[in-house]
């Protein structure tokens, strides 16, 4: 990766409804230029995908909450069924492996305190592998994810 593809992803990355025409302007190359390196971008996997970011409280998911999850065995059967139960749960917006006392860091969304006490009691805790699950819950965002910090241009 040169300066140029860094520069497409931080442009990216701040918009990315972007034209290809006001991307090349932006990065200084020919429309055609910018679009074959995007392209060679996605297909090498750097950019993963395009989505737009929503504001939780305005689809009425005004409750998160990270939650910490110990399982009562590792062998690779129940960490395969956990992995399969977090992907389809809605309320799971990420999922992060970890090293420590705990194995997982969830971030949940969900409406209200029931919600959650419903999906942490019906669901998380009904999983056979989970021994212990630790909870805190978002009092406000000082710093949303709004892209990968990328070395300098």
């Amino acid at each position: 990766m040169d300066r140029i593809d860094l520069l497409l992803l931080g442009e990216l990355q701040r918009n990315g409804r972007l034209t290809n025409a006001d991307l090349a302007e932006r990065v200084h190359l020919s429309p055609s230029a910018c679009l074959r390196r995007v392209q060679r971008l996605e297909r090498d996997g750097v950019i993963a995908g395009y989505r737009a970011e929503v504001e939780p409280e305005k689809v009425g998911l005004g409750l998160q909450a990270f939650v910490r999850v110990q399982l009562r065995q590792h062998d690779a059967d129940t960490v395969a069924a956990f992995a399969s139960f977090v992907t389809a749960w809605d309320e799971v917006v990420a999922c992060h492996a970890l090293t420590g006392d705990m194995d997982y860091l969830l971030q949940i969304a969900v409406q209200d305190l029931e919600h959650f006490s419903r999906f942490l009691l019906d669901r998380l805790l009904g999983q056979a592998g989970v021994a212990d699950v630790n909870s805190s819950f978002v009092l406000r965002t000082v710093k949303p994810m709004r892209g990968m910090p990328l070395p300098p241009a």
